[in-house]
């Protein structure tokens, strides 16, 4: 997403050197003297802090750009700090309102659209067409084939493009139309292809709305953004059992259509007439955007400029490297992608679960409407823990642990499931296992923004390759739950929990690569022309990767 410069009034460092030493009485010596550069974060460049620090690869301890003013824009030169930190809350606020609902509503009709089979299940898909219980998983996987053949493209046309709201508006529409047209299928083939096409067109929404987020959030903020975002996902979770079920029970016969049918329909008819009121709601970005005025688009700019040092965008930081291709390139030789990737893939693998979720709830033995309304209760309780884990991670500032922590959580969750076949413990563990599977993967979908910064189309196509890798599991996930494994599912719930220490593995990999980088960063030998495609000049001597 391109974006253009505000105007910054940078002082020179001969006029910094004189306002320090009037402002010591003129006692302190020039070589005494210590600038200090911040980045949002409030990193300052390390020299009055610890040496044990800055020997492994830590970042120093915090200070407000606020309170540096560095490189501060004209418009915002004239306030005090308390003034500014004001006029970010304020500006922060609205933003919030005006992208989050939205695209949270998105969402919530983006999840209805691809997991009501797994409700239509429940409403007689397999017995009406003749489904066989392998013909039913492939149904579900399929979709996941055309979604991960176009993540990349969709989020390079995305940065092309600059216009998210027209992207993102017309994809969905498209999409909800596809999805209602699942009720007209009367076979497997029609189904499958109708699945198919359903993932093609949903490929550039989750992974746009990462990239979109990133453009407008500082790395300090942006993880808690995200888990709202992906409270959709929780969200259409819950509702998505209780609005079935109503449409199941109080739809079923109806016009002489079966419920399943009734399920696609009326849920692919609700994004169809709510996403295209996107164009008019979402922004586009901040330094274009008509709802901010100059001053609230500068501190936005300035603050995800002082993020890095460079602007986020991608002529001023590629130059005449401003292609898709060379973008592609720096992506597929950072290890770090490839690490992150690993880690969401492994996650990922493990939240298949999501969509049998109906059919393992209904080994408690309860008639399909109860079974329906008992998939609820543990989607709510993931979107409040995920909200204040992301919070809690985004105030430390540090990832690794908060992804470390849940994991054995979800590890025990899913052996009460396959040992158990007590009602209580049985749905205890299928309450955590939303909870804790997704907490995990909130942080490192929000870990790869702050670990590739720049150039935005580098970070465009990395968020798009992590997700293409992590959807790859969900192809042939479905397959791990066949009707005749129930009721305790032992090969998937097995897998999930090696999927789990496999993620554990691979971020603990990424850790200790990104203490490596800081170290470099640290002693000056950081090749920023291999990471960015540019010489790193500006990059704030506060700079670390967050890990």
């Amino acid at each position: 997403m391109v974006q253009h410069k505000s105007p910054v009034s940078t002082p020179s460092p001969e006029k910094l050197d004189e306002k320090v030493r009037l402002e010591g009485g003129g006692h302190m010596e020039p070589q005494d003297v210590s600038l200090k550069y911040t980045d949002t974060n409030g990193f300052d460049d390390g020299k009055g802090s610890d040496e044990s620090e800055s020997d492994q690869g830590l970042p120093p301890k915090p200070k407000s750009i606020f309170e540096t003013r560095e490189q501060i824009p004209d418009s915002l030169a004239h306030l005090t700090t308390e003034e500014l930190e004001k006029l970010a809350s304020k500006t922060r606020l609205r933003m919030d309102f005006r992208i989050l609902i939205m695209l949270c509503w998105i969402y919530i009709c983006n999840q209805l659209d691809r997991t009501n089979i797994a409700s239509a299940r429940l409403g007689g898909l397999e017995d009406d067409l003749n489904l066989t219980s392998l013909q039913y998983q492939t149904a579900v996987s399929i979709l996941f084939v055309g979604y991960t053949i176009f993540q990349v493209p969709s989020n390079i046309v995305l940065n092309r493009l600059g216009k998210p709201r027209l992207f993102i508006s017309v994809l969905m529409t498209l999409w909800g139309g596809i999805s209602a047209s699942c009720a007209a299928a009367h076979s497997f083939a029609a189904l499958a292809v109708l699945r198919v096409l359903i993932g093609v067109v949903e490929s550039g929404f989750f992974v746009c709305c990462l990239y979109y987020l990133s453009c407008w959030y500082t790395k300090k903020e942006l993880t808690f953004r995200n888990a709202i975002l992906f409270s959709g996902s929780l969200l259409s979770g819950a509702f998505s059992g209780l609005l079935s079920a109503g449409i199941i029970k109080g739809m079923d016969g109806v016009a002489g259509l079966q419920p399943w049918r009734w399920c696609f329909l009326l849920e692919g008819l609700l994004t169809v007439v709510t996403v295209p009121f996107s164009y008019i709601v979402l922004p586009d970005n901040p330094s274009n955007t008509r709802f901010l005025s100059q001053m609230e688009k500068d501190i936005v700019i300035w603050k995800l400029k002082m993020d890095v040092g460079e602007y986020d965008d991608d002529e001023a930081v590629l130059q005449d490297h401003n292609n898709y291709r060379f973008a592609l390139k720096l992506a597929v030789r950072d290890p770090k992608v490839w690490l992150i990737a690993g880690t969401v893939s492994c996650l990922v693998a493990s939240s298949g679960v999501q969509n049998f979720y109906p059919s393992v709830v209904e080994t408690l033995k309860y008639d399909r409407i109860k079974t329906l309304w008992l998939t609820a209760p543990p989607f709510f309780i993931a979107m409040i823990c995920t909200w204040c884990w992301a919070r809690h991670s985004d105030i430390t500032q540090e990832r690794f642990f908060h992804m470390l922590i849940p994991v054995p959580i979800a590890i025990m969750s899913f052996l009460v499931a396959m040992l158990s076949t007590k009602t209580a413990p049985r749905y205890f563990a299928m309450c955590l296992m939303p909870a804790s599977i997704y907490s995990s993967y909130i942080i490192c979908i929000s870990w790869i923004s702050h670990i590739v910064p720049r150039p935005p189309l580098k970070r465009a196509v990395s968020l798009a390759m992590m997700n293409t890798v992590a959807n790859v599991m969900l192809i042939w996930n479905g397959f791990l739950y066949p009707r005749s494994s129930a009721p305790s599912y032992k090969i998937a719930l097995s897998f999930n929990i090696a999927a789990e220490c496999l993620a554990v593995i691979f971020a603990l990999t990424l850790r200790l690569y990104l203490m490596r980088l800081n170290k470099k960063i640290a002693a000056g030998t950081m090749d920023w022309q291999k990471e960015m495609g540019a010489d790193g000049r500006n990059i704030n001597k506060s700079f670390r990767f967050m890990f």
